[in-house]
């Protein structure tokens, strides 16, 4: 989408409808509303100060010292009208900026959370590049663009309404000499204000279309690139481990040198605009003055009148060439409403597509049942047909079977996460249920933060944290419950798999699933978690993914995959 048509102002009305409906409605009218009339209120001192040219250069030119201190002390009252009300207006327009975004942002955030969203728009299709920029940026900028565009439309509308009269007037006054005869046009400045400001707006949307389209790739390589470096940051270890610093240097060089050449295009396209952008400006400030001219040079008008239709000609076609000013911050910003609208499309698209692939039924109850479920993959290749069974409260399952034979993609499914099947599951409530995946997740925060996470209570108590720690074999970081550390990075694998054996202690789920939660541990270390598992939670049902012989023996039935969609249930022993 490269133009400003009516699909464009339709997707930011989209954008922009909601805030106005929430629970948050009457900031969303009132500020806006004092806004706008704090930008009237600087419009009409502008028109004031505009006719205090006239007063002001007659003074200086008649020498009258009176006029000349009257007409400063009427400025300095204006002048300090002007200061206060724009002081006010940047004040309120930032603070209903920031409770928008606020709003905005917790919108956006449920959208993208609610329904996995965000884990089907990276399942299900190429999905939106950087949702993290569309949240934490692209959200800012929108409000930032149109509340700037916005106000400064109005105050260009409102501009052009109060100072056109006075240009009208004031061309009235003034004479064309042509062929030594003298020409009346009615209100002609009003006329060449309004040709200049058309031709330069043309001119200028023709010049600037092509910043659109790059303004939006920069976004894009920007974010791209941030996202590496990222990546790097949150895999040091495995990259030193390989020895990929040079590939790592090459992949991040490649995406900078998008940036670089694409900034590049924003430069030589902005270079065109800027020399017409200056030269239209410059010769914005000039004409009135060679129109005025000969008029005053054949004495039919004061410097004082001068200086009004200078100042009227600019309000007005400054409030006419609108767009001319602004257009490349309306470039910026119909890129960041392109991205945000494909942002919300794109999560509306995977829903609907969810809900179209899933045939999957979906059930709560208190027991775990699996009816004639099938799995396949997104290209359609089959992992698991036919498969009923059904386990009981308290009891334990193996999952076994090849690698890629669909034993963690059973494990999504039975989390309701996986859209690609068929058939029905009956599943325990997600309040009563635990999952565990192979590399756990360890959330920004303190050490507590990370116990607790997700369904831990938050008055858990110092004692109880202690004794879980104590019991998984972590005594060592007991006296950093309250510490904030990258801990991704200081634990090790197997440390961290401790830690979710320890969110089992401390929230004690009735339904658990484990996808290899101990393939980083020794034999030993594994057998001692499963004992102290049963042993703590012995009612708790235990469905559990791994490869290694010595799991059955902790186990009650084994579901065998074959890797062809076959499988059989057997005893865990057998």
């Amino acid at each position: 989408m490269e133009r400003f048509n009516l699909a464009f102002f339709r997707g930011a009305w989209r954008i922009t409808a909601p805030y106005w409906k929430s629970e948050e409605r009457w900031s969303a009218y009132g500020l806006p509303a004092v806004v706008v009339g704090l930008s009237l209120g600087l419009v009409y001192i502008n028109v004031l100060i505009t006719e205090w040219y006239n007063g002001f250069y007659d003074a200086l030119q008649h020498y009258n010292e009176t006029a000349f201190w009257a007409d400063m002390l009427r400025f300095s009252w204006l002048a300090g009208l002007y200061i206060a009300g724009y002081v006010y207006q940047l004040y309120l327009g930032e603070m209903l900026q920031i409770r928008w975004r606020r709003w905005m942002t917790h919108h956006y955030l449920k959208d993208w959370l609610s329904d996995r969203a965000y884990y089907r728009m990276q399942l299900l299709s190429d999905g939106t590049d950087n949702p993290d920029q569309r949240i934490a940026d692209d959200i800012s900028a929108f409000i930032r663009g149109i509340l700037k565009l916005g106000l400064g439309l109005l105050s260009s509308v409102v501009t052009i309404a109060s100072f056109i009269t006075m240009l009208w007037i004031l061309s009235n006054r003034l004479t064309i000499p042509i062929d030594g005869q003298k020409w009346e046009i009615p209100g002609y400045l009003v006329w060449a204000a309004l040709i200049y400001s058309v031709a330069g707006t043309w001119i200028m949307l023709k010049l600037g279309r092509p910043l659109i389209g790059l303004s939006f790739n920069q976004q894009r390589f920007d974010a791209d690139f941030r996202f590496n470096l990222v990546r790097v940051r949150e895999n040091t270890e495995s990259i030193a481990l390989y020895g990929g610093e040079d590939q790592e240097h090459k992949g991040l060089g490649e995406r900078f040198a998008s940036i670089f050449r694409n900034y590049w295009a924003i430069m030589r396209r902005q270079k065109i605009i800027n020399w017409f952008s200056a030269g239209y400006g410059q010769a914005a400030i000039i004409f009135p003055f060679l129109v005025a001219a000969p008029s005053f040079f054949a004495k039919q008008i004061q410097l004082g009148l001068v200086m009004q239709i200078s100042s009227a000609f600019q309000q007005v076609q400054g409030g006419l060439s609108y767009i001319v000013t602004i257009y490349p911050d309306l470039a910026a910003w119909h890129a960041v409403v392109d991205r945000l609208t494909g942002f919300s499309e794109h999560m509306a698209e995977v829903r609907g597509v969810a809900t179209d692939i899933n045939a999957i039924a979906q059930e709560t109850a208190d027991k775990l049942q699996l009816q004639s479920v099938s799995l396949h993959v997104p290209d359609g290749r089959p992992l698991l047909s036919d498969l009923s069974l059904s386990v009981e409260p308290g009891e334990t399952m193996l999952l076994t079977g090849p690698s890629g034979s669909g034993k963690s993609t059973l494990i999504r499914a039975l989390a309701g996460i996986w859209p690609f099947g068929s058939g029905r599951i009956v599943a325990p409530p997600k309040n009563s249920s635990l999952f565990l995946p192979q590399k756990p997740y360890l959330p920004l925060g303190t050490l507590r933060d990370v116990l607790l996470y997700p369904h831990g209570q938050s008055d858990t108590t110092n004692d109880t944290l202690t004794e879980a720690l104590t019991a998984v074999g972590l005594p060592r970081l007991i006296p950093q419950l309250d510490e904030q550390k990258p801990w991704p990075l200081i634990l090790s694998l197997g440390e961290q798999q401790r830690i979710a054996f320890a969110r089992i202690l401390l929230q004690k789920p009735q339904w658990i699933y484990m996808d290899e939660a101990t393939s980083a541990l020794d034999e030993a270390a594994e057998g001692e978690l499963y004992t102290l598992l049963r042993h703590r939670l012995p009612n708790s049902t235990v469905v559990s993914v791994g490869h290694r012989s010595a799991l059955n023996a902790y186990h009650k039935t084994r579901l065998q995959l074959t890797g062809n969609g076959a499988w059989q249930v057997i005893p865990a022993g057998a």
